[in-house]
């Protein structure tokens, strides 16, 4: 983990397309970030993209039962 300290208005680039500008620096304790980058990224809060990754797991677990129990009925369909 690389860590650095950066003044309002100063800029971290991240490769050659992304860049994270500090904007604010509240009570000595928050900062506001900028970010500037393609919109073929994501850019999540770390709670946000918890969310989605179980999010997505959940549709995937369903996706797979909602499979097992369709392939079970067209059986039971055929056998009929």
């Amino acid at each position: 983990m690389m860590v650095l300290r950066r003044k309002i208005g100063e800029v971290i680039r991240i490769d050659d397309n992304i860049r994270l500008i500090v904007h604010d620096i509240e009570h000595g304790k928050v900062v506001r970030f900028g970010i500037e980058a393609p919109a073929d990224v994501a850019i999540h809060r770390l709670e946000v993209y918890a969310q989605i990754q179980q999010e997505n797991q959940a549709a995937v677990a369903g996706d797979a039962l909602a499979w097992l129990q369709q392939g079970a009925a067209d059986d039971g369909a055929k056998n009929s």
